[in-house]
């Protein structure tokens, strides 16, 4: 269910994520060389955090190795699925079907776009799981926080910071004040919803735990 949900997650966000959006464009600061006028993000800022969360949650009851065919997984179906989009876009349309620039447009597979979700996952999620599994070999059971915390800003920020990098100019990003809005916005967002979800992960991960006969064997093995 964890997995499905991380994919799931994952998919919706690559559809949405396509939309630029502005968020309070009443807000208007200048600090120095940035130049703020609402804030900059896209369309998934609202969902695709929770993907981090589920990848914590997997990373902390079930290891790196687990997350790792999460993310391999993941990934195949974002494939599969652009390019399903692709081929029904080229499908002839029939003369009832007046909706074919609307379907386009939504679900059209733009290479910037998959290439800048593809490698901000990528990257994003092997950072998260990788950083939490190893904070965890050294402290084992005792803060959690930190390795929820320490995890996903190395994470997210790298993921940010790819996808912001290659889908910035497709959304229509063209100065560096709006490129900086954009990366920055979304990397504190992100942290923030960690950080506010953070008691909901320490009592799922409390659960998994309690619930899993692996997990408890594992730590009988270790002690």
């Amino acid at each position: 269910m964890l997995v499905a949900l991380f994919v799931g997650v994952m998919m919706i966000s690559n559809i949405t994520g396509t939309k630029g959006v502005l968020l309070f464009p009443s807000l208007d600061l200048d600090l120095g060389p940035i130049s703020v006028h609402g804030l900059v993000t896209d369309g998934a800022f609202y969902l695709f955090p929770l993907a981090y969360v589920l990848g914590d949650v997997i990373s902390e009851v079930y290891g790196f190795r687990a997350m790792r065919r999460t993310i391999v997984s993941g990934f195949a179906v974002l494939v599969i699925a652009s390019l399903c989009f692709w081929a029904t876009i080229h499908l002839p349309a029939a003369d009832f079907y007046e909706n074919q620039d609307a379907f386009k447009a939504v679900a059209g597979v733009v290479p910037q776009f998959l290439a800048a979700g593809l490698g901000g996952y990528v990257v994003g999620e092997f950072l998260n799981s990788f950083v939490l599994v190893k904070m965890k070999a050294r402290s084992g059971e005792r803060r959690l926080w930190a390795r929820l915390l320490g995890s996903t800003v190395v994470g997210e920020f790298f993921d940010t910071l790819v996808f912001c990098s290659i889908a910035a100019s497709a959304l229509g990003i063209s100065t560096a004040s709006d490129f900086t809005n954009y990366v920055v916005v979304g990397f504190v967002w992100k942290c923030l919803v960690e950080i506010a979800v953070m008691p909901l992960t320490y009592l799922v991960c409390g659960w998994l735990k309690r619930a899993e006969p692996t997990y408890r064997e594992a730590l009988e093995a270790r002690s």
